[in-house]
């Protein structure tokens, strides 16, 4: 089974420091995924990692699209955020006497029944308002903060931690889980019922599951998988305005849940800025992606509009996930439908792959050879040996020295080998770096801090 993180919402009204809040919690952490030159992801979405808890952290205050002149309510926020988040940070500006607005949004996150804080940021300006001003929201948990001097973050995450799990391996099944992601009206529902009618031997609709997440067992190649459909998030007539009708939290679970995304783009309509923010999120969760151009019978022309004409600008548009297959289909005719199980199938099998640690070594040390790592003056990077951690996905960690100096295209040029070395076509493999000085220095540290506890308990004990 797929680890399904707990996901953390920051609401509030506008310019009360949502977003500077939200950059801090993530950059405070060190293992979030750096983002890298070439994607167009904003920063709405980060997973944080704080005392053995890992969760994604939403600002619902980006996720407008750039594009979209809509401003959408407040209410329509709030009200997504408290159907799909574990825990709701409500954001008001503590310089600023309680307004109805956040009534309003401090009403509606306690009427969800989820687990809310209240976090009045701006602490350091000096025309802040009483405390007790802030306890009329009827919110009994309340941090102040100041996001800007970075102060009261870890005290933020401290009790966000407090109400989640801690991080943990779920029992792996061997199910196989299939979400169909993308945009409303790009034929997500279609697809859903093609596949699920495709296959004669469907076990049984899976009752329990969430009013947004459509889910059908199919038995395929000797396989279960269990199909994940995010469409019917919004009512027909509501859907044309934009990211803020798009539930980017129910969305963001049923990625979380799945081994194996496909991603779904209207012919008619590709390669807009959601959907490459899409693809960043499957990317950066980990999970197999396959990217789906559905309504091929639609175009008319077909030798003007081509496959061969298509497929280069898309792959130009998603050149951060390289790795990513792209496939043409159609409900309505059936075309390259069950290849999609395959497909899907195969991308499983790659990621549960497992490399030999000599040939990953004999590959790096070519590349070394080949091109070494560019550094600073008198610290070059040295690249040791590396060695497979992980699998679902492949993770891989180098051990050396002044590793830190390693530039990201470094990095690209050594996952490109590994890919040509290892097919991992279909999923994101990850890297980790371990600089042997560093965990030395650590482990030194450690030993010294014991030797003094050690020492403090025998004084103590005389």
């Amino acid at each position: 089974m797929a680890s399904k993180l707990p996901t953390v919402a920051i609401i509030g009204q506008a310019n009360v420091g949502k977003s500077s809040l939200f950059n801090r919690m993530v950059r405070a952490q060190q293992a979030i995924v750096a983002r890298e030159a070439g994607t167009t992801r904003d920063n709405v979405l980060g997973k944080v990692e704080h005392k053995h808890h890992t969760f994604w952290l939403v600002d619902t205050a980006g996720l407008k699209d750039p594009n979209d002149e809509f401003e959408a309510s407040i209410q329509e926020q709030i009200t997504e955020a408290a159907d799909a988040a574990d825990v709701i940070l409500v954001v008001v500006d503590s310089s600023q006497y309680v307004s109805d607005q956040d009534r309003t949004v401090a009403k509606k996150a306690l009427r969800s029944k989820k687990q809310v804080i209240l976090v009045t940021n701006k602490a350091d300006l000096k025309t802040t308002v009483s405390p007790d001003e802030f306890k009329r929201l009827g919110i009994k948990h309340i941090i102040s903060t100041s996001a800007e001097h970075t102060n009261g973050i870890v005290d933020v995450l401290d009790a966000i931690v407090e109400l989640i799990p801690a991080a943990h391996e779920e029992e792996p099944d061997e199910i196989l889980r299939v979400s169909l992601i993308g945009r409303p009206n790009v034929g997500k529902s279609n697809l859903f019922n093609t596949l699920a009618g495709k296959q004669q031997a469907i076990v049984a609709n899976i009752a329990g599951t969430t009013r947004d997440v459509n889910r059908i067992a199919i038995r395929y190649g000797g396989r279960h998988i269990e199909l994940l459909d995010t469409a019917g998030m919004r009512k027909p007539g509501k859907q044309e305005v934009g990211i803020e009708k798009f539930s980017v939290l129910r969305t963001l679970q049923a990625i979380e849940e799945s081994d194996v995304c496909f991603l779904l783009m209207d012919v008619n309509e590709l390669n807009t800025q959601l959907d490459q923010r899409l693809a960043g999120i499957i990317d950066e969760a980990g999970k197999g992606l396959v990217i789906v151009i559905s309504k091929w019978d639609s175009v008319e022309d077909k030798d003007a509009y081509t496959r061969d004409a298509l497929a280069p600008k898309i792959a130009h548009n998603f050149k951060f996930v390289p790795w990513a297959p792209l496939i043409f289909t159609s409900s309505v005719t059936g075309q390259n439908v069950t290849k999609l199980f395959d497909l899907a199938l195969d991308i499983d099998a790659r990621r549960g792959q497992e490399t030999k640690t000599r040939v990953l070594n004999d590959m790096l040390q070519k590349a070394i050879q080949r091109h070494p790592p560019a550094g600073l003056k008198n610290t070059h990077p040295k690249l040791r040996y590396m060695v497979q951690t992980d699998t679902t996905p492949p993770w891989f960690v180098i051990y050396g020295s002044n590793l830190k100096y390693i530039h990201w295209s470094y990095k690209r040029y050594l996952e490109r080998l590994v890919r040509e070395t290892y097919n991992y076509a279909g999923t994101p493999i990850k890297f980790s770096f371990r600089d042997e000085k560093q965990i030395k220095a650590n482990r030194e540290k450690e030993q010294l801090a014991k030797e003094k506890l050690a020492q403090k308990t025998d004084t103590d004990e005389e």
